[in-house]
């Protein structure tokens, strides 16, 4: 999973205009996302997620900003009866696909065709493009990647289910199909500073204290401390890591 610059959702402040924020769905809710909406100048705003735990702490970071129309609901965009017969004027869609993974795996496909009739009027897709797949062509491309399956290898070793990307192409397409034309798409370099490698680390340092092979959990944090290591030298000598794309489309009924 990426960790976006607050930038992509000036951009989408920028896209949005004179265009009133009306009700607002954050279907992939989280604090950093949570925080951004609850400050829209929006009529109502209903955030959802399906992680109970993230749940907690984003309730916990914007319960101050919330007002009484304002909602945090506990659900998974697979269950039909999930804000029935609702519509809201902005839905924002931040790496909600990626995560969904771990909560509604197979259900990728069907998404967007889920989400399209709870949109009136725009839909804003914050998304990350693959990069532990293919073959980077510099150092910097190759050390991001080896974290990156690093990570996903120590959530597989503890049972877990990693974030499964999807590139901008194939989002658009299945907007298209859900019956939404784009009207903004545009990707934006990911420069990743050492607060990123740390995240990563700490991700899987928490997974490798679950494994119940003593001698693999010393060896994989020894795989830890090492791509640590490297990735200080490669920032310090790069200024940071400089590799792959997140995107933004922004969508509306067709």
């Amino acid at each position: 999973m990426g960790v976006p610059s607050p930038g992509l959702f000036g951009v989408i402040e920028r896209l949005q205009g004179g265009m009133p924020w009306g009700s607002v769905l954050d279907a992939g809710t989280g604090a950093r996302s949570a925080g951004w909406v609850s400050g829209l100048p929006s009529l109502r705003w209903t955030g959802v997620s399906a992680d109970p735990d993230l749940l907690a702490k984003t309730r916990a970071a914007v319960a101050h900003q919330m007002r009484a129309g304002d909602r945090l609901i506990a659900g998974n965009w697979a269950d039909p009866a999930l804000l029935a017969g609702e519509a809201h004027d902005t839905v924002i869609a931040e790496y909600l696909l990626g995560a969904l993974e771990a909560h509604a795996p197979y259900f990728q496909e069907n998404l967007f065709l889920r989400l399209r009739p709870l949109v009136r009027r725009r839909l804003y897709v914050i998304g990350l493009d693959p990069y532990v797949a293919g073959r980077p062509g510099d150092a910097a491309g190759r050390l991001v990647q080896e974290i990156g399956r690093f990570r996903d290898a120590c959530h597989l070793l503890a049972g877990e289910t990693p974030y499964r990307e999807y590139p901008a192409e194939w989002v658009a397409d299945r907007l298209a199909g859900a019956g939404l034309r784009i009207r903004f798409a545009q990707r934006f370099p990911n420069h990743y500073d050492m607060r990123w490698v740390e995240l990563q680390i700490a991700t899987a340092s928490a997974l490798i204290a679950r494994t119940a092979d003593a001698a693999l959990a010393k060896a994989l944090a020894g795989q830890a401390a090492e791509l640590r290591r490297h990735a200080q030298l490669l920032c310090d000598q790069e200024g940071g890591l400089v590799h792959g794309h997140d995107y933004l489309i922004a969508a509306e009924p067709g």
